[in-house]
C-alpha cells in the first residue's frame, strides 16, 4: 500500500501566518504530511509550483433553492459553480426551497436532494420564524448549521419574517440549544413604508428602489438584533452587511464581549448603486448596493480587520424574474458564487487575508474543525490558484442553470486550476469533473 494517495509538490501554500513553498501529502481524504519535502510512495504526484494552494473555500451563504424551485438553480448547478470557483463546502439557506427548512420534514427533503446532487460538502441552515419555534430542537438534532431569520419581508410567502417577539424567543431557544442565529437585518417598517409610497406614486425605477432601502434600515435592525442577543446571550451572525457603520456596530458589540460575527459580500466591495442603474435587475439585491462613499468606508473596515468573512449570497432566479419594468417586483438576488475566490484575488488582497475571509474564519466560527485550513489532520480540501492566469467571465463558462451574473464580461486576474475535496479532484480549469459526493458537514446525521 502506498504512503499517500496524492502528493502536491512545491505549491505556495497559503496559511494564516503567511505563504510558503511546501509539499502536501494526502491519504484517505486527509492531509497527513506537510513540509518542505514530503517523501513516500504515492498513487499520484501533482506539481503545483506555479500555483497558490488555498484552503478550499467555505461559503456560508448560498441559495440552491431545492427542492421545489429547481428551475431557479438546484444543488447540481449551484455546486458545480462553487466547485469551479475553488469552494469545497457551503451552507445552504433554508428559504426559497419548497418546503423551507422549518421542521425535520423540511430538513430531510433538502438533505435528500443535497446528498444526491451536491459536488461539495454542505451544511443546512434551519429557519427561524413563528412556525419553526417548536421545531428548533428537532432541527438541531438533524444537524442544522444554525438558524436564519429575516427581520424584514423575505420575498417568498412560505418563509415569513420573524417579528420581534418571535426573534427574541427564537434567540432564547437557540442559546439553550447552543446554536447560532443569523439575521437578515433590515427594518421592515422603514423599507415597507418607503416602498409603498413609491409604488403608490408610480415611482418604480431602480433609483426609487434604492431609496426605499436606506442604510438606516440596516443599522437599526443590526442594533436591535444586538440588543436581543445581549438579552438572550445568543450567538449572533449578521449576514451581508453593506455598510461600514454596520460593521462598526458589530465590532463594538464584539469588543464588549458579545458572541457576534458578520459577513459582507463581493458585490458590496466591487459594485455600487451606479452599477444598478447601468446593469439594471442583474444588480438588484437586499440590502441594496450602496454609494461609492459607503463602499470606500466598507473597504476601510476590511483593511482594518473588522469584517469576519466574505460570503457570496448566491441567490439566482430565472431571467423571467429579472425583467419586470417595475423594479420593486424584480427578484432581488445576485448570482455570484462561482467567482467568490476569483473576485477577491482580482482585488489583489493578500492571499492570507483571502484564505481567512473565505475559509478559515468561516470554519472556525461554525466549529468545523477539519475544514478551512491546510494542516495535518484536516480534510484535504484545497484550491490550486494560478496567479499568472486569467478568468474570463463568459456565459459559456458559467455553471449556473441560468447564465446571468452582473460580472459577465469581466476578465479577472488569476484562475482556479483545480479544486480538490477530501483528496479528490472535483473541478479542473473551471469545469466540474466526476460525480456528486458531498456530505453533511455537521455531526453525523441522525
Amino acid at each position: 500500500m502506498s504512503d499517500f494517495d496524492l502528493i502536491i509538490r512545491g505549491g505556495s501554500v497559503v496559511r494564516p501566518d503567511g505563504v510558503a513553498k511546501l509539499d502536501l501529502g494526502i491519504k484517505d481524504g486527509v492531509i497527513t504530511a506537510l513540509g518542505n519535502a514530503v517523501f513516500g510512495s504515492t498513487d499520484s504526484d501533482l506539481d503545483a509550483g506555479d500555483y497558490h494552494v488555498f484552503p478550499g473555500g467555505v461559503d456560508p451563504h448560498v441559495h440552491c433553492n431545492e427542492p421545489g424551485r429547481t428551475d431557479w438553480e438546484g444543488f447540481d448547478h449551484g455546486t458545480r459553480a462553487l466547485a469551479a470557483g475553488g469552494v469545497t463546502s457551503f451552507f445552504d439557506m433554508p428559504l426559497n426551497a419548497q418546503p423551507p427548512v422549518l421542521d425535520k420534514g423540511g430538513f430531510l427533503a433538502k438533505w435528500n436532494f443535497a446528498k444526491a446532487s451536491s459536488f461539495l460538502d454542505f451544511g443546512l441552515w434551519g429557519g427561524l420564524c413563528a412556525e419553526s419555534l417548536t421545531h428548533m430542537q428537532e432541527l438541531t438534532d438533524c444537524g442544522v448549521i444554525g438558524f436564519k431569520a429575516f427581520m424584514c419581508n423575505s420575498g417568498v410567502d412560505d418563509f415569513p419574517m420573524a417579528d420581534d417577539g418571535t426573534l427574541l424567543e427564537g434567540m432564547r431557544r437557540a442559546f439553550d440549544l447552543e446554536q447560532i442565529v443569523a439575521v437578515h437585518a433590515e427594518n421592515e417598517g422603514i423599507t415597507a413604508s418607503l416602498a409603498r409610497r413609491a409604488v403608490a406614486d408610480g415611482r418604480l425605477s431602480a433609483a426609487e428602489y434604492l431609496a426605499s432601502r436606506p442604510a438606516i434600515a440596516e443599522l437599526e435592525a443590526i442594533q436591535r438584533a444586538i440588543l436581543f442577543a445581549w438579552e438572550t446571550e445568543c450567538s449572533l451572525h449578521i449576514v451581508h452587511v453593506s455598510t461600514a457603520r454596520g460593521i462598526e456596530l458589530v465590532a463594538g458589540a464584539k469588543a464588549q464581549g458579545l458572541n457576534i460575527s458578520c459577513e459582507t459580500c463581493p458585490h458590496y466591495l466591487i459594485l455600487t448603486e451606479a452599477d444598478v442603474e447601468r446593469l439594471g435587475p442583474l444588480a438588484k439585491c437586499a440590502p441594496p448596493l450602496r454609494t461609492r462613499a459607503e463602499q470606500t468606508a466598507l473597504w476601510e473596515k476590511l483593511a482594518a480587520g473588522g469584517i469576519d468573512m466574505i460570503a457570496s449570497d448566491h441567490s439566482p432566479a430565472p431571467p423571467s424574474m429579472k425583467t419586470d419594468p417595475d423594479f420593486f417586483k424584480v427578484w432581488g438576488g445576485i448570482a455570484g458564487c462561482q467567482h467568490l475566490l476569483g473576485l477577491l484575488c482580482d482585488l489583489e488582497l493578500p492571499p492570507e487575508l483571502v484564505a481567512r475571509l473565505t475559509a478559515g474564519a468561516v470554519a472556525e466560527r461554525f466549529q468545523l474543525s477539519r475544514k478551512g485550513k491546510l494542516e495535518v489532520g484536516c480534510d484535504a480540501d484545497l484550491a490550486l490558484f494560478d496567479p499568472g492566469g486569467q478568468t474570463a467571465v463568459t456565459a459559456e463558462a458559467l455553471q449556473y442553470r441560468h447564465k446571468i451574473t452582473p460580472y459577465l464580461g469581466r476578465t479577472l486576474r488569476g484562475a482556479v486550476r483545480r479544486t480538490i475535496l477530501r483528496g479528490r479532484t472535483i473541478a479542473v480549469d473551471g469545469r466540474p469533473v466526476g460525480e456528486p459526493s458531498g456530505q453533511l458537514v455537521t455531526f453525523p446525521f441522525r
